[in-house]
């Protein structure tokens, strides 16, 4: 069936989403009510089939045109020929009008993010700041993942395997005893941290694509490595979590690692694409999940399902799809994520013990085919984000700004953008977005982004490999 809503953008019904870009001047209280008639005749006559949340599909292809012309033809007699129903007995002109015009205010919110040009020089005026990236190690693929090292130097993990130390003369070394990993699709060598104890005992742990021949065919899953970095090589090392299940599949491994003050170990494990089972199933599954170990692998005396019979003690969270950023809120010691949707509706969370993040009951998003998951947005028992991006972005590596060398983005949360290369800056008032900004147009897939223990800003930028450190020059 070909959707009513291939052809319409950016439907606001409550809740914590971006907002559609208005026209410039304070609504009145006429184009208000006019507004949520649309927004009521669409939940009303199409959210039982398309779901409840218009904005779904703002990634949609645009088969017959996206000017008004074309979108009231579409609206009101429809392709039957493709299973679109023609709607010219049930909505009137005036309200097909509506819907195609706030169809066109949608589409600006998709729009801004098409960016073509490249950048032109390494120095990007933004809203609060100037800022000059300086390139610090290049000749990577895909870095994944940066931790810091004493002396102002960096390690960096590559997605094909390597892993680098990079020296404060921007010079790099591989790396030797790195594991062995499936590097396929999405998968490969991933995030790094250090160990909070690193400076006595040289502790680091990875997360990867862990491989197991089964029968001739070759699984894959999320695994943590603990191995002692001596200078230039790991030793000791040793696997302190493999996620279970297995999987054929090679992507949505999730991978992030963040340790607290307390010298806890929390890693995400993405859902490896099997939406139905995974993420909700808490009794011998690990994916879909957060966890939470000490350095060792053993369980964390006060971990949410350790007296729950059958279920994994590690499980800290479940009901996630692919978190691929996970980062403590300095001020507040919460935990937070964001993970990946599927066509709309990438998520910004508050991780919380044993709490439900809904995926795949409870989405903003849509299939990839254009076909709905879920009907619903909410549902009791399950959380709802923070905030949300629609269009999805491809949220990676996620970091708190602190300190003071970036006036005017204390407290902000910074998260990489895959899809659209760039890097979003989001202000926030308490735990709510209230203002975001595309900055650094087009500079290439963001995998990462951290605060460096210097006070500087860092991040990883895919194929060609690089990482950037952000330089504030002035406001």
């Amino acid at each position: 069936m070909v959707f009513f809503l291939m052809i319409c953008l950016s439907f606001n019904n409550g809740g914590t989403s971006n907002k559609v870009i208005e026209p410039e001047g304070k609504m009145n209280q006429d184009s208000l009510a006019k507004k949520n008639k649309v927004a009521n005749l669409y939940m009303a006559n199409c959210s039982g089939c398309h779901g409840e949340q218009m904005n779904a599909f703002v990634d949609r292809r645009w088969k017959h045109g996206s000017t008004q012309k074309d979108l009231i033809k579409a609206i009101k007699h429809g392709y039957p020929d493709e299973g679109m129903p023609a709607f010219d007995a049930a909505f009137s002109d005036e309200e097909i009008t509506g819907l195609a015009n706030y169809i066109l205010t949608g589409i600006k919110n998709v729009n801004r993010y098409m960016i073509e040009d490249k950048p032109e020089s390494n120095t990007f005026k933004t809203e609060k700041l100037t800022i000059r990236l300086d390139a610090i190690a290049e000749g990577m693929d895909v870095p994944w993942g940066i931790a810091f090292l004493p002396g102002n130097e960096l390690l960096v993990t590559d997605r094909n395997g390597k892993m680098y130390r990079v020296k404060s003369d921007k010079s790099k070394i591989e790396i030797s005893g790195a594991p062995e990993v499936v590097a396929q699709g999405q998968g490969g060598l991933m995030d790094v941290v250090i160990d909070p104890a690193f400076s006595s005992n040289k502790l680091i742990y990875l997360s990867y694509s862990k491989p197991k021949n089964e029968g001739g065919n070759i699984l894959a899953t999320t695994a943590i490595m603990r191995a002692k970095l001596s200078v230039n090589k790991l030793t000791e090392q040793k696997d302190i979590f493999i996620a279970k299940p297995y999987s054929r599949t090679r992507h949505h491994y999730g991978s992030r690692l963040a340790f607290d003050d307390k010298g806890h170990l929390f890693f995400s494990v993405g859902e490896r694409g099997n939406e139905k089972q995974n993420p909700q199933e808490i009794k011998g599954n690990d994916l879909g999940k957060i966890h939470r170990i000490k350095t060792d692998g053993s369980v964390v005396a006060d971990n949410p399902f350790l007296k729950s019979p059958g279920v994994q003690p590690t499980i800290y969270s479940y009901g996630h799809r692919n978190p691929q950023g996970l980062a403590f809120n300095p001020r507040t010691k919460e935990l937070w994520s964001n993970e990946h949707g599927p066509r709309g509706g990438d998520e910004l969370n508050i991780v919380k013990p044993g709490r439900n993040y809904g995926w795949p009951v409870i989405t903003y998003g849509i299939n990839y085919n254009g076909k709905t998951i879920s009907n619903i947005s909410a549902k009791q028992g399950m959380e709802q984000p923070e905030h949300y991006w629609l269009p999805s972005i491809g949220a990676s590596g996620l970091a708190f700004v602190s300190g003071n060398r970036y006036p005017g983005w204390e407290n902000n949360i910074l998260s990489g953008a895959l899809r659209f290369k760039y890097l979003n800056r989001s202000e926030m008032k308490g735990n709510k977005v209230v203002h975001e900004e595309i900055l650094f147009k087009n500079i290439g897939r963001v995998r990462d982004v951290r605060m460096g223990p210097d006070g500087y800003l860092y991040m990883a930028v895919e194929s060609p490999g690089t990482i950037y450190k952000l330089v504030p020059l002035s406001k």
